[in-house]
């Protein structure tokens, strides 16, 4: 029976050629969309696993070897809000041990680059950023040190002498291959969030293939109402019913194979192009974009066997006669049960709220399940939602065209449903997707700080580490002033003695003491009380970065000549907020203080926002996929009705109706339930978003902007034009002779 519909399935001409393409093509895209998301998982573990011997230097590390030691600081550095991590080396020996992707450590005045660092620093003047390393370019730091072609990496050479006394440096004799078990701040190498990212990837997968699969599901029920006549011969020769569904799902079962093996190989294709988009902030290895055998398998055997599953779960109500009639009779009405699904899969997403798993798997079992649950409930639910919108509309309207479109839906809502049950999930998707990935933007997108604040450069020491220096030379001030650019710049010195402290709080740190010349050329960090030369700020302000204009801080009893005398704890510059003027000020710092790091507002932010770029571009993946394998789901479930229904709608036609009033009849017998059910699923995907959110990172939902709701009714406008698009087909298949021979 399996060899017959094969053949079957291929001899059927340019219709059947074209209906086995559009299936195929629906599934490789979807194949290739999931192949794309499980590979993005194992980029992430790929890219994570090259990041672990920057940890090399935490102090939970105990690894210890007989060779000579290395001296070892890691720090941070920006350029233009992109980081930079630096790490200062020297070695006491020929044995030291030699981080991964160079043949040997840099000697003092030597440095290695990753490749785009080496890039950057040959564009950039060296006023801006090259000045910041010593001596000269020893070599380029090969792919196993490297995170992504874009990590800006640099191993710098220092004297034994020098380093060891450096602030965080310590003697490490192994490089760093696993996560240490303990991090305290001290662990750059922890990579990014692989949960996080496994979590968000695998709730795409899962929605990305549900379009596909109503889509086979619905030009299979195509498939078996145009083929009617071959069906009915086949019962005449003593065909079964099964055997003849069995027949029509191997069509679409074959389809599915092709498609698969069709998405594998867009896969590759696209590999090259997926690795170009920056989902964790910066863009994979094409290398790291690989499959395991275990997915690779399943998705191979998988995707076939749900699309059999879909297809002979759409043939259920296609049982043809012997004498080329199907059966038609009216279904039992859908029950209010339909909804326990949805309510399920509602209620699972909200028990997790206040209850979140502790595990990374039993977070994405948790979630995923829940999203999944709440689209089958959406599939269940629809046909009663569609009932109980064609029963209301029926009691409040008189017109023929309504009267037999609304009554026909309440007669058969699953039909009714059924061409639009690929969009609903498209909007269900999209909901869920703009409401999770726009509330982290909402939260987590937005830099601190006003113009004034994102145009400081601050380097120095920290709250609980010893001063910066004893004093800023002159000659890094005359640097300062001669940066174009450059408005002002505070010297915040550190307060050993607690002037202007509060006594009744020993504990809370003593304010920093500033020259009130200097704040009065920085409105940034606020202004000193009338007469005064020296003011007690916070020294959180200048470490927050937040600004303080309008701000005035009271006087401290210190004379200029005793604050000179104080240790410096940081230096606060103004610039105008350009990328010369600001990465010229933070290189000149750099290289007056090189055990100390330099801060801007945008740098605190740059990973974060990288990160969240990339969120974005997957949730208009998401968009811009489901959304037409769903339009085309649409257009097929309207002609696959028109087809099914094609003798009814000639006799109407022989017994006067016009073709217009059959026209309206099909638009809302097609709009009504798209409507209806796309508000339910638009509400459904921001409520579980809203649930989502609150469980795993407790935020609350913010509201999708206006182009989220432009885009919803576009999609809409854009479906009613489809169901339009198949009103032709009307005066064709409702001729006289579709009467005679239905």
């Amino acid at each position: 029976m399996i060899a017959l519909a094969l053949r079957l399935s291929v001899s059927g001409g340019r219709e059947a050629l074209a209906r086995l393409v559009s299936i195929a093509a629906a599934v490789a895209v979807g194949v290739a969309l999931l192949l794309s998301t499980l590979a993005g998982i194992n980029a992430v573990d790929s890219s994570n696993e090259r990041q672990l011997w920057w940890n090399t230097g935490a102090a939970a590390r105990t690894a210890s070897a007989p060779v000579d030691p290395l001296w070892w600081r890691a720090h941070d550095d920006h350029y233009d809000g992109e980081p930079i991590f630096e790490v200062d080396v020297a070695a006491t020996g020929p044995t030291s041990p030699v981080p991964p992707g160079m043949a040997a450590l840099p000697a003092p005045g030597e440095y290695y680059a990753s490749p785009a660092l080496a890039e950057l620093v040959a564009e950039v003047p060296s006023a801006e950023l090259g000045d910041r390393f010593p001596g000269r370019l020893a070599g380029v730091l090969g792919d196993a040190a490297l995170a992504s072609p874009d990590s800006l990496i640099a191993v710098v050479g220092r004297p034994v002498d020098r380093l060891r006394t450096a602030p965080g440096a310590r003697a490490v004799t192994t490089i760093a291959d696993a996560l240490p078990a303990k991090c305290d701040n001290d662990c750059p190498g922890r990579g990014v969030r692989g949960d996080a990212m496994t979590l968000i990837l695998s709730v795409v997968a899962g929605a990305l293939i549900f379009p596909v699969l109503v889509f086979i599901g619905t030009a299979t029920r195509l498939s078996a109402a145009r083929r009617e006549q071959r069906f009915a011969a086949m019962r005449l020769v003593g065909a079964t019913p099964g055997q003849v569904s069995l027949i029509s799902a191997v069509e679409s079962t074959l389809a599915a194979v092709a498609g698969t093996a069709a998405g594998f190989g867009l896969f590759a294709l696209l590999r090259p192009l997926v690795a170009q988009v920056p989902f964790t902030g910066d863009r994979y290895f094409t290398a790291d974009l690989t499959l395991h055998a275990g997915q690779a398998l399943t998705v191979a055997l998988g995707v076939p066997v749900a699309a059999a599953v879909s297809a002979r779960l759409a043939l259920r109500r296609v049982s043809v006669s012997p004498l080329g009639v199907s059966r038609r009779v009216t279904p039992r009405p859908p029950r209010v049960w339909r909804l326990a699904p949805l309510a399920a899969g509602i209620g699972e997403l909200a028990w997790f709220v206040g209850r979140r798993p502790e595990t990374t798997s039993g977070q994405t079992w948790a979630y995923l399940s829940g999203f999944v649950l709440v689209m089958l409930g959406l599939v269940v639910a629809g046909p009663w939602l569609t009932m109980a919108a064609a029963r209301l509309v029926a009691r409040r309207t008189s017109r023929p065209a309504s009267l037999i479109a609304v009554r026909r839906l309440a007669d058969d809502p699953k039909a009714g449903f059924r061409s639009v049950s690929g969009l609903v999930l498209a909007l269900f998707v999209t909901s869920a997707t703009v409401g999770i990935i726009g509330t982290i933007n909402a939260n987590r997108g937005a830099l601190s700080g006003d113009p004034q604040t994102r145009a400081v450069v601050q380097h120095g020491a920290m709250l609980e580490d010893p001063p910066m220096a004893d004093r800023v030379p002159e000659a890094v001030l005359a640097g300062l002033r001669a940066v174009p650019g450059y408005h002002g710049a505070v010297v915040v010195h550190a307060n050993p003695a607690r002037v202007a402290a509060d006594p009744a709080d020993p504990r809370a740190w003593a304010p920093a003491l500033v020259l009130c010349s200097e704040l009065a050329g920085t409105p940034a960090a606020g202004s000193c009380a009338p007469g005064a030369e020296v003011a007690a700020v916070p020294m959180h302000q200048f470490l927050d970065l937040r600004t303080a204009d309008g701000r005035q801080w009271p006087a401290a009893p210190v004379t200029p000549a005793q604050l000179a005398a104080l240790p410096v704890q940081m230096v606060y510059a103004t610039t105008d907020g350009s990328t010369a003027a600001t990465e010229r000020v933070r290189t000149l710092l750099d290289r007056a203080f090189p055990d100390h790091e330099s801060r801007m507002v945008k740098d605190w932010g740059s990973d974060q926002q990288r990160q969240l770029a990339g969120f974005r571009q997957l949730a208009n993946v998401v968009i811009l996929t489901t959304l037409p394998i769903a339009g085309c789901s649409l257009a097929v479930s309207v002609v696959a009705g028109l087809s099914e229904r094609r003798r009814p709608f000639a006799l109407l036609r022989l017994g006067g109706a016009p073709l217009g009033l059959l026209r309206t009849v099909v638009a809302l017998e097609s709009a009504l339930p798209l409507l209806v059910v796309a508000v339910v699923a638009t509400g459904t995907g921001l409520l579980s978003a809203h649930l989502f959110l609150t469980s795993q990172m407790h935020y609350a939902l913010v509201s999708p902007g206006v182009v989220y709701y432009l885009l919803v009714v576009v999609g809409l406008v854009a479906s009613l034009g489809i169901i339009a698009s198949t009103l032709p087909l009307l005066r064709r298949i409702t001729g006289p002779e579709a009467a005679r021979n239905g």
